[in-house]
C-alpha cells in the first residue's frame, strides 16, 4: 500500500507517520483485503489541528474522514475512528462486492471543472453563456456496478457521483434526491 502523509505549513514527524502507517494497517486490514493507496494531510485551524484522510481501495470505493483536535495525534486519531466507523458500516457489502471482483476497479480519466457562478440578471442580458472557469483539474471516473456507486456516494458522504456503467461502458450518474431516496441516471435507457 501506498501512503502520502503530508502536512499543509506544518512539520510531519517521523514518529507521527509512522503512527498513521500502523494505524491505517490496522484499521484497513480489518474491512479492506486490497487498499491502493492513502492520503493523510495535517493543517492546522485556529488553535485545532485538522486531519483528513482520504483510502482508495481496489474495488474502486473511496472512504474520507476528517477529525479535529487541540493535539495532532488525536485529530489523527477522530479521523480514523470516523474511517472505521464507516468501513465497519459498510463491511459486508464491501467484501461482497470485494469477492466478485478478481481485477481492481478500472478507472477513466476525465476533465473536472469549477465554473464561477452567474448574476440572473447578466445571464438574461447576455445572448450566449460565457462562464468563468476558476479551476482545471483531472478526476478519475470509476468503472463500478451500480449498488457499488451507491455504496461508493454513501462512503464519501457525496451527493452526486459520476460512473462508467459496468454492464454497458456508458456513462452514468447517482445523486441524493430531496426526499432521501436515491436517483440513477442512465442516458443509454432513455428513448
Amino acid at each position: 500500500m501506498r501512503y502520502q502523509i503530508s502536512g499543509k505549513q506544518i512539520d510531519i514527524g517521523a514518529a507521527l507517520q509512522t503512527h498513521v502507517k500502523t494505524e491505517m494497517d490496522e484499521t484497513l486490514s480489518k474491512y479492506a483485503g486490497r487498499p491502493t493507496e492513502a492520503y493523510v494531510v495535517f493543517s492546522k485551524s485556529g488553535h485545532e489541528f485538522v486531519c483528513e484522510s482520504v483510502v482508495h481501495l481496489s474495488t474502486g470505493l473511496t472512504a474520507q474522514a476528517t477529525g479535529k483536535a487541540n493535539e495532532i495525534y488525536a485529530a489523527f486519531d477522530s479521523s480514523s475512528e470516523k474511517m472505521d466507523k464507516q468501513l465497519r458500516r459498510y463491511k459486508r457489502r464491501l467484501k461482497d462486492h470485494h469477492a466478485g471482483r478478481p481485477q481492481p476497479v478500472e478507472l477513466s480519466d476525465a476533465g473536472s471543472y469549477i465554473l464561477e457562478p452567474r448574476d440572473e440578471s447578466e445571464e438574461a442580458a447576455q445572448d450566449t453563456v460565457n462562464a468563468m472557469i476558476v479551476a482545471e483539474m483531472e478526476t478519475k471516473i470509476p468503472s463500478l456496478s451500480v449498488g457499488e456507486a451507491v455504496m461508493q456516494m454513501e462512503i464519501a458522504s457525496a451527493s452526486v457521483l459520476v460512473f462508467r456503467n459496468e454492464k454497458h461502458s456508458g456513462i452514468n450518474v447517482v445523486y441524493r434526491r430531496d426526499d432521501g431516496n436515491i436517483g440513477w441516471i442512465d442516458p443509454r435507457t432513455s428513448g
